[in-house]
């Protein structure tokens, strides 16, 4: 098996997997906080819009960055920024006022810019990190083994991300507010120490044009002239925002139409994860069986039911159903198009093609974060608040059915 025969390729999985951890715990604690702070939809919408923000500022210049430097020193240096700003976040909480807020309280804004200033950060940071990771992975695995990696990496991140993250929160947000961020810190520090041990295997000094301008121009050429990739990063763009449209008012909608607690809102995302974790374990055999452009076809058919089936019930089975067909069908997604990106992708050009294509594939969520919440804010004094809590996934449904009738036409990978 490729984790026991290739140490290196272990190390960025165990990595991977720790880091992930951290991320999936801090992916329910973050907008939980915010919760505590405030009832405001456009308010935690501006938590979830300022953790995606770094993408669309900093994805591009990231790419630069991450083919002119050591890949790998680049990933210790982000996971140790991260584990202090979350360490930072910790601060926050325990200096702060006892929480939750009563409605309207005069700290809620100052304390809400201060979870934004952290998600930002610690979202900057992770810019760096994953486009480093991504770009590291063709060097230490054959390309061969590029789905098996890819499916692997993408089942650990949903196993650890989204299975065991939420619900370890869940629990550690009721036990104690700062627990879970504290405990993030420490996977952080894991993760480093892991990648720090990994043997890189020495790159070819590549000519670079003279300044950053020009590098990124370089970029920007080839995926202009690979009218292909060009395509996939727009509808990755596309999907993206209209997952963060409904990803940013799911934590009302769990709150206050299912009756979720946060042990029960981290379950719900424990079933998206699953079907993460089973969509990076399956996604190569299918694409092995039936194609890479039919496997892309299918998911986008199924993205549009997911938001669909949510925005029509009230049971927390069904919402968690939906979730993990969406999920499955992201994972077969990934897989796909992450693969053929490190295929056709020229090493010295890694980073920065990269980083072009991760601009407009998350540069767009948190335009989709920001749209979520302003949904819910303009539509609750006309249709009430259940039903303008379920207008952004009506939105996201019908955005995802003209994705994939879109997709029909136009996307052809062989």
């Amino acid at each position: 098996m490729l984790l026991t025969a290739n140490r290196n390729y272990r190390l960025l999985f165990t990595a991977s997997a720790v880091s992930n951890l951290g991320d999936g715990i801090s992916a329910l604690a973050f907008p939980w906080l915010a919760t505590l702070i405030t009832r405001d939809p456009v308010l935690i919408a501006l938590v979830a819009a300022a953790t995606r923000l770094p993408w669309f500022l900093f994805a591009i210049p990231a790419g630069v960055i991450t083919d002119r430097v050591n890949r790998q020193r680049l990933m210790v240096q982000a996971d140790i920024l991260r584990l202090l700003l979350t360490l930072g976040v910790v601060g926050l909480i325990l200096s702060g006022p006892a929480l939750p807020l009563p409605e309207n309280a005069d700290q809620a804004f100052i304390l809400i810019l201060g979870l934004c200033a952290a998600a930002f950060l610690l979202g900057s940071a992770e810019v760096i990190r994953d486009n480093a990771a991504q770009t590291a992975l063709p060097s230490i695995v054959d390309k061969a083994d590029l789905e098996t990696a890819n499916g692997q990496m993408w089942s650990v991140e949903q196993i650890m991300g989204q299975f065991v993250g939420p619900p370890l929160a869940g629990l550690l947000i009721a036990f104690a507010v700062p627990l879970p961020f504290a405990v993030d810190a420490v996977t952080f520090a894991i993760a480093a120490w892991c990648v720090w041990l990994i043997a890189m295997p020495a790159r070819t000094a590549a000519r670079l044009p003279t300044g950053f301008w020009p590098q990124m121009r370089e970029g920007i050429a080839w995926i202009y002239a690979h009218k292909l990739i060009l395509r996939l990063a727009i509808m990755l763009g596309v999907l993206n925002m209209l997952h963060m449209i409904t990803l940013t008012v799911l934590v009302l909608f769990s709150q206050e139409i299912l009756g979720l607690g946060a042990a029960g809102f981290g379950i719900l995302l424990t079933a998206e994860a699953a079907g993460g974790v089973l969509g990076g374990l399956v996604a190569p055999r299918v694409i092995a069986r039936i194609g890479a452009n039919a496997s892309l076809k299918i998911a986008l058919g199924i993205f549009p039911l997911q938001y669909l089936v949510i925005a029509l019930t009230t049971n927390a089975y069904v919402v968690a159903a939906a979730l993990f067909i969406g999920m499955l069908a992201a994972m077969l997604w990934n897989v796909v198009t992450v693969s053929l990106r490190q295929r056709l992708i020229p090493d010295d050009l890694l980073g920065r093609v990269n980083s072009i294509y991760r601009f407009f594939g998350w540069g767009t969520m948190p335009i989709g974060a920001l749209i979520g919440g302003g949904l819910v804010a303009v539509f609750e004094p006309d249709l009430g608040r259940q039903t303008a809590l379920r207008l952004p996934f009506l939105v996201g449904g019908l955005g995802a059915v003209v994705l994939f009738i879109y997709g029909l036409a136009r996307l052809k990978l062989n």
